[in-house]
């Protein structure tokens, strides 16, 4: 493959990636929207009208859970989830950047890991429903 092969292939997988990027970072707004406007809702009504939205809670854990997890590629990508450096700190240049290399290697393979084990475990409860709302228990 020609050197100008690999650039366009390069190109078109980032273009494909921040498209991603994008559309995920809209999910996470609007799942944090609705989750603002559950929890809010669920406490006027018990607090102020002494009722329950008894589906406000599953609601609300479930737009957590989905705004947890898509965010921390975001949070990866721009090096923003708390690290401790303080080793990392008294470390030559080329001893850190291969430790580096370490554990992006173990992070992607532990990422690997937790995806294969989510896939299973949705598969495995997907015909349990929640208590509440009419959706499977798969989704978290």
């Amino acid at each position: 493959m020609s050197a100008s092969a690999h650039r366009g292939a390069r190109a078109a997988l980032g273009t494909a990636v921040g498209g991603l990027d994008r559309v995920s970072r809209w999910f996470i707004v609007a799942a944090f929207a609705a989750m603002v406007v559950v929890v809010s809702l669920q406490v006027l009504f018990r607090d102020f009208l002494n009722l329950s939205l008894d589906w406000a809670d599953e609601l609300g854990r479930l737009t957590f859970v989905w705004c947890a997890f898509l965010g921390v590629p975001h949070g990866v990508k721009v090096g923003a989830h708390v690290g401790i450096d303080v080793v990392a700190k008294l470390l030559p240049p080329a001893l850190l950047a291969g430790l580096f290399r370490t554990c992006c290697i173990a992070c992607a393979g532990l990422m690997a890991l937790v995806s294969w084990q989510s896939v299973a475990i949705a598969h495995a409860t997907w015909d349990q429903l929640m208590p509440v709302l009419d959706f499977s228990t798969g989704w978290f």
